[in-house]
């Protein structure tokens, strides 16, 4: 029986279009089209990230690390990648993490990225700081999975306001990020003087927010600037610490998650303070530079959590190697972020869905040539770190 990966070889290989027709199947070609669609400041702002970017490479290098132990004739005609984490079922090992202000990437933002993952049937994580209401992504979606990532920020009230406001919308889970209670030192937006969120970009829900907006003298269409400086006054949060995040656990009865876990005592933490879920994360290099590789934390938190939760992993995800490397060395599913923000900044609705799709091809193939059958097969023994001398 065909499977996705074959089948997109065939439909590819039979279509006889002219490659620079196509849309890009490298992620790196996505990059680059992306990169000729953005604004500079704004491809800047998704590509580039903290200091000198040492732990955007520390990503890359601990996956390239691991190498793939491969298996043969072992019959994986069949294949299934479906997986499902807390309830929420995905057609791939992979979910779309939550990826802000994606009006800058492209018109459509997060419209775009809503419709594709629905039609994909892989579950959306929306941003806090999206350009698009959460109500308005819970209509396009429908049915759909998604997921609602929360930045704490300073008011309990605007918090609490958030995320029943998520729960009322139909989203299936929530997920505190942790390693954003102050923006990490972008050198790239420092030069280009571009924090989107000051054009009033990306504060969609706030604007919308009736606790926030309780807190302005005029409302925000009254006066724009004097909401966004509310904004960013609440935002920024360096006292945020684990009795917040017990404060949020104790509002809502949604599986909870918390993003930004890189040590294995954090992820202790976490379990005590009510996390469902640990989604293991340096915010794709864009907060601490000099900072280890998610795929280096990822087993060492594993191996803490001891199987109490499931533990995710973004950060640095380009391939299906990658996702299967990740799964193997402990993950139950991955995110990934920058790979499907290029392809909607390429060509929109359809560049998500491609991205998607070319995942989910790469990933089927490279677990099938790896002599797997499903996402449950995969385990440590899959990498050639189990060679015994």
């Amino acid at each position: 029986m065909p499977t996705i990966g074959s089948d997109v070889q065939i439909q590819v290989f039979s279509d006889r279009s002219p490659g620079d027709s196509r849309l890009p199947f490298a992620y790196e070609d996505w990059e680059r089209c992306a990169r000729a669609e953005m604004h500079p400041s704004a491809y800047a702002y998704v590509a580039n990230g903290a200091g000198g970017e040492d732990t955007m490479r520390a990503n890359r290098e601990a996956l390239y690390r691991h190498r793939i132990w491969p298996r043969v004739a072992l019959d994986v005609g069949d294949r299934d990648l479906s997986t499902t984490v807390l309830g929420t079922r995905s057609a791939a090992p992979f979910f779309l993490a939550p990826v802000g202000v994606q009006g800058i990437i492209h018109p459509q933002g997060e419209r775009a990225t809503a419709r594709a993952a629905a039609a994909m049937g892989v579950p959306f994580t929306l941003s806090t700081v999206s350009s698009v209401t959460l109500e308005e992504v819970a209509g396009i979606m429908g049915d759909a999975p998604r997921w609602f990532q929360l930045y704490a920020g300073r008011s309990h009230e605007v918090i609490g306001s958030m995320v029943g406001r998520a729960e009322a919308a139909g989203y299936s889970a929530l997920v505190l990020t942790l390693d954003t209670t102050m923006l990490g030192w972008r050198e790239a937006d420092l030069t280009n003087a571009f924090l989107p969120f000051l054009n009033g970009d990306g504060i969609a829900n706030y604007l919308s927010d009736p606790a926030f907006v309780a807190r302005l003298a005029k409302p925000p269409d009254e006066d724009p600037r004097a909401a966004i400086a509310e904004w960013l006054r609440i935002f920024v949060n360096p006292s945020f610490g684990w009795k917040d995040v017990a404060l949020i656990r104790g509002i809502t009865k949604l599986p909870f998650l918390l993003k930004g876990i890189m040590h294995p005592a954090d992820a202790e933490l976490a379990i005590q303070h009510g996390a469902d879920g640990i989604i293991v994360s340096n915010h794709g290099g864009r907060q601490v530079d000099g900072a280890i590789g998610a795929a280096d934390a990822l087993p060492v938190i594993a191996a803490a959590v001891r199987g109490r939760v499931p533990v995710l992993m973004d950060s640095g995800i380009r391939r299906g190697a990658d996702v299967l490397k990740a799964i193997a060395l402990g993950a139950s599913a991955v995110m990934i972020g920058r790979p499907y923000a290029f392809g909607l900044a390429a060509a929109g609705e359809a560049g998500v869905r491609q991205v998607i799709r070319n995942l989910q091809a790469d990933t089927d193939l490279e677990m099938g040539l790896s002599g797997l059958r499903s996402v449950s097969e995969i385990g440590p023994s899959l990498l050639s770190s189990q060679i015994q001398s």
